[in-house]
Formats: C-alpha cells, sequence, structure tokens
C-alpha cells in the first residue's frame, strides 16, 4: 500500500535593495510526494533592467537557504539542488521555479527574489551595508 503525504509549498517575496516589485502568482500549493511542483512570481510591476532572479527555501525555526540563481536569458546556477530547476518569461516577466518528484522535505517556504542591475553612483548603493571586522 502507497501513501501519500500532501506537501504544502508557500512561497512569498523578498524585497530586493531597492525595494523593486516580485510577488507570487499563488499563496499556496499542496502536492503529493512524486508531483511535479511549479512555483511562480511576477515581476511585471518592475520597471528596471533585472540583473537575475533568485529562489530561496525556509524551514519552520530556520533561516531562508538560497537554492538557485537564473539570468534573463535563462542561464541558471550550476550548483544548485538536484530536482530544481528555474525559468523565465521575460514577456511575462514571471519566473518560474520547477520541482520535480517532491519529496516530504520539498514542503517549506519558498521565496523569489528580484536583483536589479546596479546603474550609476556604486558607493551610494552600498552606503548602508554594515561593517564586519
Amino acid at each position: 500500500m502507497i501513501i501519500f503525504t500532501l506537501l504544502s509549498f508557500l512561497w512569498m517575496l523578498l524585497l530586493s535593495i531597492t525595494e523593486a516589485e516580485i510577488k507570487p502568482l499563488s499563496l499556496n500549493e499542496n502536492r503529493f510526494v512524486d508531483d511535479s511542483v511549479t512555483l511562480s512570481c511576477s515581476y511585471k510591476d518592475y520597471s528596471g533592467t533585472v540583473n537575475n532572479l533568485q529562489w530561496y527555501r525556509q524551514y519552520p525555526r530556520s533561516k531562508p537557504e538560497f537554492l538557485l540563481y537564473i539570468f534573463p536569458q535563462g542561464v541558471m546556477s550550476e550548483d544548485r539542488p538536484p530536482r530544481f530547476t528555474a525559468t523565465v518569461n521575460q514577456d511575462n516577466k514571471q519566473v518560474d521555479l520547477k520541482i520535480s518528484s517532491a519529496v516530504e522535505t520539498d514542503s517549506a517556504m519558498y521565496y523569489c527574489a528580484l536583483r536589479p542591475t546596479v546603474t550609476g553612483n556604486l558607493t551610494a548603493s552600498y552606503k548602508n551595508l554594515p561593517c564586519h571586522h
């Protein structure tokens, strides 16, 4: 007898340094073990130039962990976790995270983030970053 565990995929948004608009297309996905899952975020409200789009996962009582990044042209980070891929639709300004063959440990909170291309005075962009000694 096969028991299917219902997995919950939640995702929200992370604002970039410039607080660019990026938002999830729905807030909750429920799938069974071995299902494929697609989580989507839209950045259609962002009018600037995108450097890359990033995905993070967070388990309860843990800090978010980086999963992968993807450039608008479709090139992904090579060190991404197995079963995780991303795609970008530049026309719709949408980024999708695809998880194949979901397992129980995939049930978590997922975040999408947009990293804008930095233009202008770089010093001003980083002036508020903390100094670590």
